[in-house]
């Protein structure tokens, strides 16, 4: 993505993270089982439409129980905000479902304040012969749609501030958007700076700003034309 930043992969710098109660403190108690189900789960994702579109997904280098992901949402309340969010399997998985957990601070009712995300609504029960990770994915997308937000369920939010839209769906949208756009700030956005990320663990995704000279050469090899404001 050449719009003045780039993403980048590091798999080797790691800082400290408060994790979620759902996180394996070992992953030596896996199953053999379990490791099978998560690596053809992730070879799934090469599949067509198993992986949405403005979403990228990598596995942890240090744990396999854990995958990294960064959503691009294009359209509704929250465009064009940049989400990283985390996989975290259970050791038992596939008879558990994976936990989801977001990075980036969003104003969203099934996004708690420590960033766990509610998959419940979609997911009641967790049938392990039908549900797959492809799954999850296709429904924090949906998440973020407006037929999702209108749908849910007061005692499924885990923020309830933002279950308010109910009530007002303008000062839902404003906050929805103000929250997209602190998510392209630098502060945010790049991880050295990153208000939220205070212990937090920097994952598969890092974001770096490019030069104007680096971004021109970029589209020039792509062929990309700069932006014009009206068009």
């Amino acid at each position: 993505m050449l719009g003045g930043f780039v993403v980048t992969h590091d798999l080797n710098k790691s800082k400290p993270k408060p994790q979620p109660s759902t996180v394996p403190t070992a992953v030596t108690d896996v199953s053999a089982i379990a490791k099978t189900a998560i690596a053809l789960e992730y070879a799934s994702l090469r599949h067509k439409s198993h992986c949405p579109l403005g979403m990228y997904i990598v596995p942890s280098q240090g744990n396999l129980l854990h995958w990294d992901g960064v959503f691009f949402i294009h359209q509704g309340y929250y465009a064009d905000a940049v989400l990283k969010f985390r996989l975290i399997f259970p050791p038992n998985y596939p008879n558990k479902p994976p936990a989801v957990y977001f990075v980036t601070d969003i104003f969203h009712p099934m996004i708690s304040q420590n960033g766990d995300f509610n998959l419940i609504p979609r997911f009641r029960p967790w049938r392990p012969k039908e549900h797959h990770v492809f799954d999850v994915l296709h429904w924090i997308k949906a998440a973020f749609k407006k037929k999702a937000l209108d749908g849910f369920q007061e005692s499924e939010c885990l923020n309830k501030e933002a279950y308010r839209y109910h009530e007002s769906t303008s000062s839902f949208a404003a906050l929805a958007t103000q929250s997209s756009l602190l998510s392209l700030s630098p502060s945010a956005l790049f991880d050295k700076d990153h208000p939220s990320m205070g212990g937090r663990t920097q994952g598969g995704f890092v974001f770096e700003e490019i030069s104007p000279r680096v971004l021109q050469e970029g589209r020039k090899k792509l062929g990309i034309q700069p932006w014009e404001k009206g068009l």
